[in-house]
């Protein structure tokens, strides 16, 4: 594996910044902005022609891409707009009718997840929200439809086992919906081998190609018998014959529904996986992650919040936060130029217990000037 200081130059940000917040916006790299500039370009000059000379296929082709980062077999993983999207296609190719009319999932999931399987009641889903991993493969029956589960919860970094919660669901008959958009270019990832029925994602974050680049991979053979009820012209066998009735494609295909967010996916194409999986590898030296001690899993600090925004209120030159025990590759650099007192200062100090930095503000949005 290379050094870590060996991805700084893929990021311009890394000239003026000390970027610790990939797991909410990965920083741009050179590529994304050169696959922007490319899309701008054959726009400009090639108009309409675009379409048929890439364009169409950059849902199915760059999906294949990024598939490699995740142990995706080619054809078996497309792009989406993001992962409530994707993920309401994949329960659209489902009737919740009993026997087999649940949903399991943990209270750890992203809010758009449980927002979006808790919706399902009205079409007839028994939807059951348990406490945690442990109480996910109790929960999982006979009844059991879907199990919907993160690789890494958004909220603390643990990383679940997701090989015990699939043969679980299996053993029962269920589906596993893999949430991996906490892990994807971070953590290593193998949706075949883990045997996965389907897996989200997307490139905001550990992936580094922006935003509307979500992605859907589903089982090769369950792509070739279900059949999603949200669909589009872009899912059809024949999409430029314009026939009245759905014919769909093969493979991750027979998912897509509309005209594709070409510019999100031409930035999404600068994803590589290597520079997350180099920060986990790295590790920090000269720092202590705040973790669960168990090989393997990660974790938070509770008072995180107030320690993110100290820096902006002390009107620190660099933008930090704390978040789950994650860091982006820039930390030898950090460490090398002497920035190691502040940051302690920052750690050793009760000033991260203020009342202004715990509370949470409108919209999610850091404390204001």
């Amino acid at each position: 594996m290379q050094p870590l200081e060996s991805y700084r130059d893929r990021f311009p940000i890394l000239e003026h910044t000390t970027y610790l917040i990939n797991h909410s916006l990965g920083a741009m790299p050179v590529g994304a902005e050169e696959g922007l500039l490319r899309y701008a370009r054959e726009w400009r000059e090639r108009g309409v022609r675009a379409w048929a000379e890439g364009w169409w296929e950059t849902s199915t082709a760059v999906g294949d891409q990024l598939g490699r980062i995740v142990g995706a077999a080619p054809g078996t993983m497309a792009m989406h707009q993001n992962v409530a999207v994707a993920q309401a296609i994949v329960l659209s190719c489902f009737e919740f009718e009993p026997p087999r009319s649940r949903i399991v999932y943990g209270e750890g999931e992203f809010p758009s997840v449980r927002y979006l399987y808790q919706a399902q009641r009205r079409r007839g889903a028994d939807v059951e929200i348990v406490a945690d991993e442990a109480a996910v493969l109790e929960a999982i029956d006979e009844r059991t439809l879907l199990v919907p589960i993160s690789h890494v919860l958004f909220k603390t970094g643990e990383i679940q086992d997701v090989k015990a919660i699939v043969q679980r669901a299996h053993e029962a008959g269920a589906l596993i919906v893999l949430d991996a958009y906490q892990s994807a270019g971070s953590v290593p990832l193998d949706v075949t081998s883990l045997g996965v029925d389907f897996a989200v994602g997307g490139s905001v974050k550990w992936l580094c190609g922006g935003p509307g680049a979500g992605w859907l991979y589903i089982r090769p053979d369950l792509a070739e018998r279900l059949e999603p009820t949200f669909t589009g012209w872009q899912a059809h066998a024949r999409p430029f014959a314009f026939e009245p009735e759905q014919d769909y494609a093969e493979g991750a295909a027979r998912f897509l529904t509309g005209t594709p967010n070409v510019p999100a996916l031409y930035a999404a194409t600068a994803a590589d996986g290597t520079a997350g999986r180099a920060a986990r590898g790295g590790r920090l030296r000269g720092a202590e992650p705040a973790r669960p001690r168990a090989p393997g899993r990660h974790g938070r600090r509770p008072d995180s919040r107030g320690r993110g925004r100290l820096p902006r209120a002390r009107r620190a030159r660099d933008h930090l936060r704390f978040p789950a025990g994650r860091r982006h590759p820039p930390w030898p650099t950090l460490l090398q130029h002497g920035r190691r007192a502040p940051l302690r200062g920052y750690s050793d100090s009760r000033d991260h217990r203020h009342p202004r930095l715990r509370t949470p503000s409108r919209r999610g949005r850091e404390l204001d000037d």
